[in-house]
């Protein structure tokens, strides 16, 4: 008899999982409008409330380079400051469950964010990044491989010795924009490498799209083999081809338990043009239709999640309302499905019925329940030729 049961056909699967967000940094560096710090601080606050306990505040790097973050300190402060922290109270959230993560992508970001730490404003975790591809590589971080694993092992020990957390992130791991096909066992090799110098843990990327489920599970299956810890293991996927919910399910079948997502499914390299004015940014788009660009989004994500039956530790409609007053602050349609459809209805909406239907009943002699005419059978015959598999 074929088994039902979802959890013993992929055992590995958890059933409890986090989710955590980066639509203020992640989302937001794409955009070509600088979007307000008002509604940053709004966003980062709303975001908190609704559940989320790892989000992703700003990118620290040099703002001539990528204007959007200029107010990243203003940030800081706001979460660090005591209003926040008694909303956080008056809530029930313990601030301390709290982690804020900042993108620290070059050594001079990395100094930045000790010194804000010493001033008490400071992340709790940064982030440094390395691609399998070293074209893709260089275009983010202006140095090569071997040179950056150096620069990338000084800054764990500078951040160890100030209480900051580091996280290496792999990017590439399906395949590069630039370079083409990669080799999923360099992305394995580089994992076990930000471990090695000292990393808290590894965010698995999908910068580009290129990921299919089926060599999702195949790349999670062989980290989980060498590093079984699921804690050690994040799971960043974003959209190209609209699959991305896919990557989502096959990364759980094979035991993973960290994830990230943005609302509306924002996201992607880092605007080469703010409001008015062109900027660096990373250089050329990597793609030409930007419709096609971004993460997977939260919102969908976490009906996905949810309706499977998934712990995740989120208030899924206060997600939905929030996504929708995205929209109405990006001025456009986002690519959140679940943020118009909702969750699987249970009551249904009966004020889209056809009326009439009682009356027929009646007038037909038929029970209201009745779903099949009374002359069938109890239970359906299948005929032999449904029986075999020719």
């Amino acid at each position: 008899m074929t088994e039902y049961d979802y959890w013993k056909i992929f055992p590995k699967m958890p059933k409890k999982i986090t989710i955590g967000d980066i639509t203020v940094r992640d989302g937001f560096q794409h955009e070509e409008k600088f979007v307000s710090t008002e509604a940053k601080k709004f966003y980062l606050e709303e975001l908190i409330f609704a559940g989320c306990r790892h989000i992703e505040v700003t990118n620290l790097g040099n703002p001539h380079l990528m204007p959007q973050f200029r107010d990243a300190e203003e940030l800081l402060i706001h979460l660090r400051g005591e209003r926040f922290r008694k909303k956080c109270e008056r809530k029930g959230i313990n601030y301390d469950d709290i982690s804020l993560t900042c993108v620290t992508i070059r050594e001079s970001a990395v100094d930045r964010a000790i010194k804000l730490k010493e001033k008490g404003i400071g992340p709790d975790r940064v982030l440094m990044m390395v691609s399998t591809e070293e074209e893709h590589h260089f275009a983010n971080s202006g140095t090569t491989l071997p040179d950056y694993w150096k620069e990338a092992e000084r800054c764990i020990k500078k951040c160890t010795d100030a209480g900051i957390k580091m996280n290496g992130t792999v990017s590439t791991i399906w395949g590069s924009p630039i370079g083409g096909a990669t080799d999923m066992k360099d992305a394995l090799e580089f994992t076990k490498r930000w471990l090695e110098i000292g990393a808290s843990d590894v965010e698995h990327a999908d910068h580009d799209g290129s990921a299919s489920a089926p060599d999702v599970y195949r790349y999670f299956s062989m980290v989980l083999d060498e590093i079984p810890d699921p804690r050690f293991h994040i799971a960043h996927f974003h959209e190209t081809k609209r699959v991305g919910a896919a990557s989502v399910l096959a990364a759980l079948q094979a035991g993973i338990i960290n994830f990230e997502a943005a609302m509306g499914g924002l996201g992607g390299q880092p605007a080469n043009f703010l409001d008015d004015c062109p900027v660096k940014g990373t250089g050329e788009y990597y793609y030409e239709d930007p419709r096609y660009v971004g993460l997977v989004t939260l919102e969908d994500t976490l009906v996905q999640i949810d309706e499977m039956g998934i712990q995740h530790g989120w208030d899924v409609d206060r997600i939905l309302w929030l996504g929708k007053k995205l929209e109405r602050t990006m001025g456009r349609r986002l690519r959140s499905e679940a943020i118009l459809n909702g969750r699987t209805l249970k009551e249904g909406h009966i004020e889209y019925a056809r009326p009439g239907l009682a009356k027929r009943k009646e007038k037909l002699g038929e029970a209201p329940a009745q779903k099949l005419p009374v002359e069938w059978g109890e239970k359906a015959v299948l005929p032999e030729r449904c029986r075999v598999v020719r």
